[in-house]
């Protein structure tokens, strides 16, 4: 009997061990299957360069256009992290302020909503006008982009703090302040964290936007000027590269979460395991 629930407890522990390395190596197996399933798909029906190149032209594209390419992705990574660092920081402070109180919830949500729903690149002309063709637009537009999924979820984590343990903290002489900082950050770190994850990949949505209508370098400012040429290649390589900038700071983002608060991906983890 002892035999049989040990042989039982070493085959599940083996298929969670396999589980873990499929999950490892199953998303860059997705990627190659697209990779393949596209270069068959343009090389079966013959689609033009022009149209949609092959990724193995895109591939030749890269190594072709590299310095400019890297040039130009530095560019749109720096004003990106710069609008991104500048997005957590009044994120942060107002989605602390805006979820520790209902009065100023109810005052500035509506407004946060009514920034929110403008169309950016509607704003990048104003931008430009207001700063100039350059770096600054791409950074405040990277910043616009990024700035509410910040403040409102991080607003959302504090104000789920129960009334009644905000209550019995107040009886026992805590201050507001002391409330956010012991209870309402550690409550709102996973709603953070899950806005960071969104607003790292929407600031390099931002910063090319900006790019393409008032850069004169960048990511979206190369791609520009190679679809005027027709160069579609090198408008698909740009893509490719914008793409592995914002999957590597997603990455990051992940990583920095898992050793921050991996006590709440745990949580999540053990009531996934007990349904």
């Amino acid at each position: 009997m002892q035999d049989e629930d040990f042989a039982r407890d070493a085959a599940i522990v083996a298929a969670a061990v396999r589980r873990k390395r499929l999950m490892r190596v199953l998303p860059w197996l997705v990627i190659a299957g697209m990779v393949v399933l596209w270069e068959i798909v343009v090389r079966v029906f013959d689609i033009p360069e022009f149209v949609l190149p092959a990724p193995s032209v895109v591939a030749q594209s890269i190594s072709k256009w590299w310095n400019p390419i890297i040039m130009n992705a530095g560019q749109t990574l720096k004003t990106t992290l710069v609008g991104f660092l500048m997005a957590n920081l009044l994120g942060l402070t107002l989605g602390v302020i805006v979820g520790s109180s209902t009065l100023v919830y109810h005052g500035l949500y509506p407004l946060l909503i009514a920034f929110n729903s403008i169309p950016k690149v509607a704003v990048v002309p104003i931008l430009v006008i207001w700063f100039g063709i350059g770096t600054a637009p791409a950074i405040i537009t990277a910043f616009l982009i990024s700035f509410f999924p910040i403040t409102v979820n991080v607003a959302a984590g504090i104000a789920t703090v129960e009334p009644e343990l905000r209550d019995v903290l107040r009886a026992l002489g805590a201050h507001p302040l002391k409330i956010v900082r012991k209870v309402g950050l550690p409550r709102a770190m996973p709603y953070y964290f899950a806005s960071l994850k969104i607003a790292i990949t929407s600031s390099f949505l931002g910063s090319i936007l900006a790019e393409t209508v008032a850069g004169q370098s960048g990511i979206g400012h190369l791609m520009i000027v190679a679809s005027s040429r027709f160069e579609v290649p090198l408008v698909f390589a740009g893509l490719v590269v914008t793409a592995a900038m914002s999957v590597t700071m997603y990455t990051i983002a992940t990583l920095i979460e898992t050793r921050t608060i991996g006590w709440a991906m745990r949580s999540q983890g053990d009531m996934a395991g007990g349904v």
